[in-house]
């Protein structure tokens, strides 16, 4: 049954994005890997100290491609349970939804190198 009060339907959507989040974490490699590396590049923050606005870009990155591989899981399940043989269109649509975690892969390369070059040869 739907929970229509404001306050209660809000915190019923916050548990079931928390466990979610948790199936993501327990269950996917690709975000373990990254949540891995989101915990590496976390580290190395607080070792170089580096400054606010970094710390910004960092956690900004991270977020990113966390949150775009889980719509790309969530695609790939969809097609999988739609259409669980292979088939061309689907494979498309699942190469569309990867290639998104790549720009966002590359955006966070991007911005990793940014802040740490200069840490480690400047």
């Amino acid at each position: 049954m739907k929970d229509n009060r404001f306050i209660t339907g809000r915190l019923k959507s916050m548990v079931y994005a928390a466990k979610g989040a948790i199936k993501l974490l327990t269950t996917e490699h690709s975000i373990m890997v990254q949540f891995s590396i989101g915990i590496l590049v976390t580290i190395a923050g607080f070792y170089f100290e580096i400054s606010s606005t970094e710390w910004l870009f960092q956690i900004f990155a991270i977020g990113l491609v966390i949150s775009i591989e889980g719509l790309n899981t969530a695609v790939e399940k969809i097609a999988d349970f739609i259409h669980p043989q292979y088939n061309e269109r689907i494979g498309f649509i699942k190469d569309i939804a990867a290639g998104a975690v790549f720009f966002a892969a590359l955006t966070a390369i991007a911005i990793g190198i940014i802040i740490y070059y200069p840490k480690f040869f400047c």
